[in-house]
């Protein structure tokens, strides 16, 4: 079957290719089209109150997003005049300002010192604009854009949606670049990995056709994460260079013996199919794993990755030898001899200092598993983007003339009696860091008749069944403290209302913070079982699959460590999906060498000699993957503004050249110590 296969395939090529480049112009539509999704906290199980309380806000006030606008030092006549420019843009469900609770020509003295305060400080005044969408919906999107247009150098646009808007025009920017990078360093590597000057440029057109099939057919999802796509290019790069580099070695290796290039492709496209169809699948079983987390930003990534890797597979196998045969003749022409330094010695000293390997693992491992478990995280995702974003100005702002640094919204029922509703915000305002309470009831206090307060605020604020009331905090979202606040003010509602919802990016991001904890540890197990299952079935093995997943998971410790002992923190998606991600793509390292340690003790060579020559076998090949992925991943990691991007490029680059370094020295170093137990509890390696 292999064989008739790739006979079609070597036959077919001119087609193979046109067929190849046609796919491209579907593919490209679909990844234009697909949309691109910035807010990381709509990835929250739907069913958690802070989900279901944004529904209600949309259904029962048509609003769903809110932001805070500063102005400063404009003329209450000029800040009028804008706010009417701003409630008539399209999106805008509602602005409330002093004007909202009294006419303009009323003192603005007149009302209670708390809310007077919420809307001024200094020669600074705050107007809150309510959404008529989700905070990162295209019509909020849009109206952010808008609301940007007709604002001057005195006026500052804060919250979420801002910042969304932000992140966007500054992915959008960095993505091209990414791509860039990462072809320029990846074609280094090859250049000097590589026996031709022109593969390198071959192997990254096919490729570069299947990362666009892949980020192509991602329009059947609806839509992305921009950390999916921003990593899902340079991490398929990464992960399927290796496949392209079997291909060519096979090749290359038959045409030795075998003249004809058509027969020769023939049987190195059948070895390669054998041999990379194994090897993708620990890496698709790695990105799978995350489809099992509840904040289904692992299942965004998991799914085009493991896309990814299966267009990687056949487009090697179908593209690449395509290209290599038509382009044979320029291919031969730019020949020239590898310019890695020569590894064949590396496998007798590592066999000479094994003992030495296996103190140096050890004496690693306590630090390794104490920075491991030490290693700090954050959860607020605009705290480490570029300060001079308008965004961020903005927020600061806010934090510095107006002491708030979070909005909580609260849904109440609205049948519950407007002296409960004073008498809670009374209760909540005496709350550390609570700054003030803004809702309806005390907008207008006691002391202001019902006829004075405009219709339009009512209905920004009470609905059939609910009223809304803002909470203005000074701590920073996903602090200690704000966590802290939000459990007491949800002790508070909840005694007057059991069904009241605390919603907004502080309480949804204390929801992550918890179910995060959880999926860490579900992906943990999920991608070591089921990598571990793999390996066994493999090499019909028990104690094999333990030794080479402990080896990966001892890299995974030291590369997810080294944070802690250089004071750097991490973004919490970097400590759940980087493990898995680095265990299923250079476990194969350390199956390479196993497969070639198994046979070899199969014909019963000596253990010693076994491990050398497997080592001499396959360093050379786990050097040139490890390089590529590294390549792939590093640059961008040193380029991107979004630490989002860089953290986790920086560690998959980091951990690829770290799981390098265990396969060829450690890896051994376990296989000649544990050998007789090897022996015992696997059976015989075939072929």
């Amino acid at each position: 079957m292999l064989k008739t296969f790739s006979e079609k395939i070597v036959r077919s090529r001119i087609v193979n290719l046109i067929l190849a480049v046609l796919l491209l112009i579907p593919a490209g539509i679909g990844y234009i089209k697909t949309k691109v999704n910035y807010d990381l906290l709509t990835y929250l199980p739907k069913d958690i109150e802070t989900m279901t309380g944004q529904d209600i806000l949309i259904d029962e006030f048509g609003t769903g997003g809110f932001s805070m606008y500063i102005v400063e030092g404009m003329p209450q006549k000029d800040v009028v005049s804008l706010k009417e420019k701003i409630k008539n843009v399209e999106g805008v469900k509602d602005v409330i300002w002093y004007d909202s609770a009294l006419d303009i020509t009323i003192p603005m003295e007149i009302l209670p010192d708390s809310v007077y305060e919420t809307f001024n400080s200094d020669d600074s005044t705050m107007m809150f604009i309510l959404f008529e969408d989700s905070t990162s919906a295209d019509l909020t999107i849009s109206a952010v854009e808008d609301i940007r247009k007709i604002s001057n150098e005195q006026c500052f646009l804060s919250g979420m949606s801002a910042v969304l808007v932000d992140t966007r025009d500054l992915s959008e920017s960095e993505a091209p670049v990414y791509v860039g990078i990462a072809v320029l360093l990846s074609v280094i590597v090859l250049m000097l990995a590589m026996d031709s000057w022109l593969i390198p440029f071959i192997f990254l057109a096919s490729i570069g056709m299947a990362i666009i099939y892949n980020l192509g057919s991602n329009i059947f999802l609806g839509q992305i994460s921009y950390v999916t796509k921003a990593l899902a290019a340079v991490l398929q790069l990464g992960v399927t260079m290796d496949y392209s580099i079997f291909l060519w070695h096979a090749y290359i290796a038959r045409l030795k013996t075998t003249p004809d290039k058509e027969e020769a492709m023939c049987g190195a496209i059948e070895e390669t199919m054998t041999s990379i169809v194994g090897s993708s699948i620990t890496t698709i079983a790695g990105f799978i794993a995350l489809c099992f987390m509840s904040f289904t930003l692992g299942l965004d990534l998991g799914i085009v990755m493991a896309k990814g890797v299966i267009f990687g597979v056949i487009s090697c196998v179908t593209i690449l030898p395509s290209m290599i045969l038509t382009f044979d003749g320029l291919l031969r022409k730019t020949s020239h001899k590898a310019l890695l330094p020569d590894l064949h010695r590396i496998g007798d000293h590592v066999v000479k200092h094994s003992k030495i390997y296996l103190v140096v693992m050890l004496l690693l491992l306590g630090p390794a598993i104490y920075g491991y478990t030490h290693t700090n995280v954050y959860y607020n995702l605009d705290s480490t983007l570029p300060r001079d974003l308008p965004s961020i100005i903005a927020n600061e702002k806010l934090d510095q003339q107006f002491n708030t640094s979070a909005t909580h919204a609260l849904l109440i029922s609205s049948d519950v009696p407007e002296k409960d509703i004073r008498q809670m915000s009374s209760e909540m305002k005496k709350e550390d860091g609570v700054k003030w309470v803004l809702g309806f009831n005390t907008i207008k206090g006691t002391a202001i008749p019902d006829v004075f307060i405009p219709e339009q605020l009512s209905d920004a604020l009470i609905s059939d069944h609910w009223q809304l009331i803002l909470i203005g905090s000074e701590y920073q979202v996903a602090s200690n403290e704000v966590n802290q606040q939000i459990e007491k003010l949800q002790g508070i509602c909840k005694r007057y209302d059991d069904k009241a919802m605390l919603i907004g990016e502080a309480p949804a991001t204390k929801d992550l913070i918890n179910i995060t904890a959880t999926d860490f540890a579900t992906v943990s197990v999920v991608s070591i079982g089921v990598i571990f299952l793999i390996i066994a079935l493999v090499f019909r093995s028990i104690s094999l699959p333990v030794i080479l997943v402990a080896v990966i998971e001892f890299g995974i410790f030291i590369n997810m460590g080294i944070p802690a002992f250089t004071g750097t923190k991490l973004p919490f998606v970097a400590s759940i999906v980087i493990g898995t991600i680095q265990l299923g793509s250079t476990v194969d390292y350390a199956i390479l060498l196993t497969t070639r340690y198994r046979r070899d003790r199969t014909k019963g060579i000596e253990k010693h000699k076994a491990v050398s020559d497997a080592v001499k076998a396959s360093a050379k090949s786990i050097l040139v993957s490890a390089m590529s992925f590294f390549a792939a991943t590093f640059g961008v990691g040193l380029y991107s503004n979004i630490d989002m991007i860089s953290s986790l490029c920086t560690l998959m680059a980091r951990g690829a050249l770290i799981s390098m370094i265990c396969v060829i020295f450690i890896l051994p170093s376990i296989l000649l110590m544990a050998d007789g137990i090897i022996t015992k509890t696997s059976k015989p390696q075939r072929g």
